[in-house]
């Protein structure tokens, strides 16, 4: 699935310093450019989705290319990701414990209801996916380990924005670009709040229909020492088998446990 128009964190950008390296900044860029259906472009097209300059961007697409980030295709003036950029997101997911600490648990899900269960952290405006375990019956093929939607629009985003003040809850609603992802998806940005505000209230959130038609998803969040959230446990299940208030009444139980019992483990990062 496109999570098209790309979304960047939500973080307060401070006056940047003389410390800031602007050429490392473009370098990202260049990589970030490759993303959803561009997965091949020629240094032009390279060039436009980077928003930068056709010198700089042959410049840093030859030194990724030698370094081994970008390549190019034979006898082609196309250029795509190399594998090893995967290096950079193998040692990120192995530097989460959170990911091991929630794995079995997960595990133990996907095998006792034969669903998908997710885990995800929340990363600005966005979800992203740390860690998933397809279940028999999976609803999204296209959603894997590093895939990326609006949190407000998903239980797993609602349920970690439950456990944020409300400033901070407003202001991921007035950063997400509210585009709807399917007819169904609620972009009013009183009616998010108010989902929001009911998820601290129930202590979870179930959602239907609002990135993908025909998925319903229960999440609860991860909380920190402090209480702050750090990840959610969410399932996902298919429309035509299963009802919103079936949902809760049997997949919530499960979601409860895996989120409490990870949140009380020691040293989650």
């Amino acid at each position: 699935m496109s999570t098209k128009p790309n979304r960047e964190a939500l973080r307060l950008q401070p006056e940047r310093s003389s410390l800031f390296v602007g050429s490392v900044e473009k370098a990202f860029q260049v990589l970030e450019a490759f993303r959803d259906t561009q997965r091949l472009m020629s240094m032009a097209e390279i060039a436009r989705a980077a928003n930068l300059d056709r010198s700089a961007t042959q410049r840093l697409v030859h030194t990724m290319e030698q370094l081994g980030y970008i390549r190019r295709l034979p006898e082609s003036p196309l250029y795509g990701l190399a594998s090893k950029v995967l290096r950079l997101s193998y040692n990120y997911l192995r530097s989460r414990e959170i990911i091991d600490r929630a794995a079995p648990y997960l595990l133990e899900i996907t095998h006792s209801v034969g669903e998908t269960s997710n885990l995800q952290e929340l990363d600005g405006t966005d979800i992203v996916f740390l860690a998933r375990f397809p279940g028999r019956h999976l609803v999204n093929v296209d959603i894997a380990v590093g895939s990326r939607l609006p949190a407000v629009f998903t239980a797993s985003g609602r349920a970690m924005l439950s456990k944020l003040d409300i400033a901070h809850r407003e202001e991921v609603i007035r950063s997400t670009p509210l585009q709807a992802i399917t007819p169904m998806t609620e972009t009013d940005p009183q009616l998010l709040l108010r989902h929001i505000d009911d998820a601290a209230k129930r202590g979870f959130a179930l959602v239907q229909n609002q990135t993908v038609i025909g998925d319903i998803s229960i999440a609860a969040a991860i909380t920190g020492h402090q209480g702050e959230p750090i990840g959610a446990v969410n399932i996902s299940v298919p429309s035509t088998r299963w009802t919103l208030e079936r949902a809760e009444e049997q997949l919530l139980p499960h979601v409860l446990l895996a989120a409490t019992s990870i949140s009380q483990a020691r040293a989650v990062t």
